[in-house]
């Protein structure tokens, strides 16, 4: 499990996230966790997109297999 200091937190930032744990009944550092790993999740449109969007900045790969053993052959 990795650890993560947060610097220069904003207060109010900081007072919301203590309410919202009270008012859930856990911790701060739960609630945090809950909020990061929230935030983070990728919908399937999301990695849909980002799939899509990698495929499309690859440049299309035309060298057949068989080209690529004869010239390996012929070495």
């Amino acid at each position: 499990m990795a650890t993560l200091l947060i610097r220069n937190l904003d207060d109010q930032v900081a007072d919301r996230l203590r309410l919202q744990a009270r008012l859930k009944g856990i911790s701060v550092e739960e609630e945090a966790r809950r909020l990061l790993a929230q935030g983070t999740r990728l919908t399937r449109e999301e990695f849909q997109t980002f799939a899509a969007e990698m495929r499309a900045r690859q440049r299309p790969n035309r060298t057949r297999a068989v080209d690529l053993v004869r010239e390996d052959r012929d070495r």
